[in-house]
């Protein structure tokens, strides 16, 4: 038996809704045929977006969406994707499969799609091809009203009002496909940007600076330094890999060494964040320069007779646990980590859905994001959970639960919960202070370690309603069965 203890009295930080936004980019079907299907497709759709997909991201509750990459952000140029579609420039995705894009899908449809959803869009800009002029009007075409050359030019593409979009990345991997750039010399290339990304009336700028690839401390180090004072986010990209960069694994054929190679990876997380925070506490001990981790989640071989350059995989109750486990850290460093964005939306790595033709199927990882969604802008409370380790090697053993609890506007208790174990349930026994529940509802996303979903049998995963919770005189007891993510909301 776990003893899991929460203090109610142990008001925290605010869990900003943003850490559970998602990542679109330019690369294999994730816009095209996925999201975006055209106006003219027989697939019911507004404006070209999927009608399906819309809804079930409204009933996830994105809050946020990042747009358009990525690698691709950095070749892309967004002049080319305004005006009239039949007049807009073909380009080649170089960095996912060489395909020739047509730019149907730019600025205007973007926004259209962060409208339907009801979603706060997060746009990318091009540092390591671009141009600083290119930047700067690309913000005035977005975000100034009035009379100007750019606002003229949005307008006269059907916008008369300004799009108001507030998170802008300046540069995406800029020590990698991004320019290959040092972080003395990306330190300068982001003050120089960002200087020229202006403010316009209301509408304020949230600069995010590019961060660090996972461990790469003196990343964080030399720009917080040069440039710390000019940004407002600094992201951080770490994917989880089973094996290597070479050999990733498969998604749906795997052992239960590779879960727990897998469950490590994504626990790292913790390490990695908390090393990052030491480093920008040192030079913004008050916190206001937030942690963007806008790209995670797993990261395995293609599926395969999928084109290598499209990173099409399958999505387990493996990615469910990652899913959890991984917003529970995030929900105890949020502090810091105010938006995190997993790769990807739609059919690409870690996806909350995939397509395929007229068919769509809401992975496990969907089902977790939405048995999360109570923590949006929720307090956090201290919490904490009696662990051991697990694992079928020596070397890879992982705690085998991990939690995060917080108190909503209303005063409900959300509580979440992993079982990393694939094979043994777990007894839980939780000690409530400061709160006792007069009713409890509660919800479970579980199964074989290697069930997925299907387009044939699309609801072999979901989230089902739990009614082992029992509320006991110090809280609450339950027993969590293994490979399994749940969620409890408790009122008073």
């Amino acid at each position: 038996m776990s003893k899991l203890v929460i203090n109610t009295y142990d008001k925290r930080s605010r869990i900003d809704k943003n850490i559970y936004g998602n990542f679109s980019e330019h690369l294999g079907r994730c816009i095209y045929n996925g999201i975006y299907v055209g106006e003219g497709s027989p697939i019911p759709n507004e404006a070209g977006m999927r009608t399906d997909i819309v809804k079930a991201l409204r009933e996830m509750k994105l809050p946020v969406l990042r747009w358009p990459g990525g690698c691709f952000a950095d070749e892309y140029h967004w002049r080319d994707g305004i005006g009239p579609k039949e007049n807009r420039k073909l380009m080649v995705n170089t960095n996912w499969g060489d395909v020739t894009e047509d730019n149907s899908f730019g600025t205007h449809e973007f926004f259209e799609l962060c409208r339907q959803i009801g979603c706060e869009p997060y746009i990318n800009g091009n540092v390591g091809s671009g141009t600083v002029a290119e930047m700067s009007e690309w913000i005035e075409y977005m975000n100034f009203d009035g009379t100007s050359p750019m606002a003229n030019l949005r307008a006269e593409n059907g916008h008369p009002e300004p799009f108001g979009v507030r998170f802008f990345g300046v540069g995406n991997e800029n020590w990698g496909c991004g320019g290959s750039m040092r972080p003395e010399y990306y330190a300068d290339e982001y003050r120089r940007f960002a200087n020229f990304c202006r403010n316009y009336g209301e509408h304020r700028l949230f600069k995010i600076a590019c961060g660090p690839n996972a461990d790469d401390y003196n990343w964080t180090e030399t720009v917080m330094k040069l440039a710390g004072h000019h940004m407002s986010g600094l992201s951080l990209h770490y994917y989880t890999i089973c094996h290597n960069w070479d050999h990733k694994g498969s998604a749906t054929a795997f052992d239960e060494s590779e879960w727990y190679l897998t469950m490590k990876g994504a626990l790292r997380m913790e390490e990695i964040i908390s090393g990052h925070e030491r480093i920008m506490d040192r030079y913004d001990p008050h916190r206001r320069i937030a942690l963007i981790v806008d790209e995670w989640g797993n990261w395995f071989d293609v599926e395969p007779g999928t084109n290598p350059g499209f990173l099409y995989q399958q999505n387990t109750i493996r990615d469910a646990l990652v899913a959890g486990a991984t917003l529970n850290i995030f929900n105890h460093h949020s502090e810091r980590v105010r938006m995190a964005n997993i790769a990807q939306l739609i059919n690409v790595l870690q996806s909350v859905i995939l397509t395929d033709g007229e068919k769509m199927i809401l992975t496990p990882t969907y089902h977790v994001f939405k048995m999360y969604a109570p923590h949006q802008d929720a307090t956090l409370v201290g919490s904490f959970i009696e662990k051991e380790k697990i694992g079928v090697e020596e070397k890879v053993r992982v705690d085998d639960l991990s939690e995060s609890a917080s108190l909503d506007a209303e005063g409900n208790l959300t509580i979440t919960v992993c079982n990393l174990s694939c094979t043994d349930a777990k007894k839980i026994e939780a000690v409530l202070v400061g709160f006792k529940p007069a009713s409890v509802d509660a919800e479970i996303v579980t199964g074989k370690m290697d069930a997925f979903n299907t387009f044939e049998s699309p609801e072999n995963v979901k989230a089902e309603p739990f009614d082992g919770v029992s509320v006991t005189d110090e809280g609450l007891s339950f027993t969590l069965p293994e490979c399994s993510v749940l969620r409890i909301t408790a009122k008073r």
